[in-house]
């Protein structure tokens, strides 16, 4: 694990990838900020929220379960403060 503080908002790639029934997301909060972590089919629909919810300054981390979802690509979406990211990921079933 990081050490210290991160100085910059970071949304990591998921591990594992491709994954099932569960991967893990982690991201990077510079300061005290709300956090929304979202993810997407391929249609743009939003199938989960994992976060929603201030978070303080440090690294996190936040397991997403693929309960009843179809293998495919999904994508999820970090936004904090200015910060917006998009990492795709593939579940397999």
């Amino acid at each position: 694990a990081e050490s210290g503080m991160p100085f910059d908002f970071a949304l990591l790639q998921s591990y594992p990838n491709p994954w099932n029934p569960t991967t893990t997301i982690r991201f990077a909060v510079p300061v005290r900020a709300h956090v929304s972590i979202t993810v997407y089919n391929m249609l743009g629909q939003q199938v989960a929220v994992l976060v929603n919810e201030t978070r303080n300054a440090g690294f996190h981390s936040v397991v997403f379960r693929a309960n009843g979802l179809a293998s495919g690509v999904y994508f999820y979406r970090m936004q904090a403060n200015d910060f917006v990211m998009t990492k795709k990921f593939l579940l397999l079933q």
